[in-house]
């Protein structure tokens, strides 16, 4: 079964007849609002208080707690009391950030999966203690390798119609979750050999989130500087960079363990 997503808060919470719980994860720990998210089941439990990845990163998890505190940004009523203590809009804003590595399979996934069960809890909690409804999908995952799957599908050449359908519906459902979803990952997004098309559907949906001033958590195996000679154009790097923090994950590949 699932990991409880409240085991941090009370483990009476986690008990499968709680309503809090069933809220959250349904009867059987699999459903709920954790099933609107788009995690993969290998990740649908992880936090970063237990993360597998947080002794092999110590600074990087040091550095990603101060970070998921920022969740609470997300309510009106703590952004208009950090507004009475003076702090500006750019610091009220829950910043975007950029998990790179040299090789992969050092828990980037992992680590920004965490990033959002935590967004999950602190939103679901938040609403809840200010008498209002939690949404249904207040975060989304979005691996951009599987997106770029689908869109080579129903592009393909003498693809069956009923095939590229589904695959041209699903592809854009995606697209429009990760353009107006609240926060969001975005899983490797350093895809290499994508066709002009497809890096203009990507961009769309970094422009958007950008421009509204949306929380991203991406993930990569490249610099962000780097990310003009994998798309083929600055103005991706460069939405990419606006308002990010750029953060190293150290080490070697893991990739033959469960990350």
């Amino acid at each position: 079964m699932t990991a409880c997503l409240l085991r941090n808060v009370s483990d009476k919470l986690c008990e499968p007849s709680n309503p809090l719980y069933i809220g959250l994860q349904g009867h059987n720990g699999k459903g709920g609002r954790a099933a609107n998210i788009g995690l993969p089941a290998d990740y649908s439990g992880v936090l970063l208080s237990d993360s597998p990845v947080a002794a092999e990163q110590p600074k990087v998890y040091a550095s990603l707690a101060s970070y998921a505190e920022s969740f609470r940004k997300q309510f009106e009523d703590v952004q208009e009391s950090l507004r009475l203590e003076g702090q500006s809009e750019n610091e009220i804003r829950i910043k975007s950030v950029y998990l790179y590595s040299e090789e992969p399979g050092t828990g980037k996934t992992t680590t920004a999966s965490a990033l959002l069960n935590e967004y999950l809890v602190t939103h679901y909690l938040g609403s809840l203690k200010r008498g209002t409804t939690p949404k249904q999908r207040p975060c989304y995952f979005l691996d951009v390798n599987e997106l770029q799957t689908k869109y080579t599908e129903f592009n393909r050449p003498k693809v069956p119609q009923d095939i590229a359908e589904k695959a041209a519906e699903a592809y854009y459902r995606a697209i429009e979750k990760a353009k107006h979803t609240d926060f969001v990952v975005l899983d490797d997004i350093g895809v290499r050999e994508s066709t002009e098309g497809w890096r203009g559907d990507l961009h769309s949906v970094i422009n958007h989130r950008v421009s509204n001033r949306l929380p991203t958590v991406y993930t990569s195996n490249v610099l962000i500087s780097e990310l003009p000679d994998v798309f083929g154009e600055e103005r991706l790097a460069d939405r990419v960079r606006d308002m990010c923090q750029e953060i190293h994950f150290a080490g070697e590949s893991k990739r033959g363990k469960r990350r």
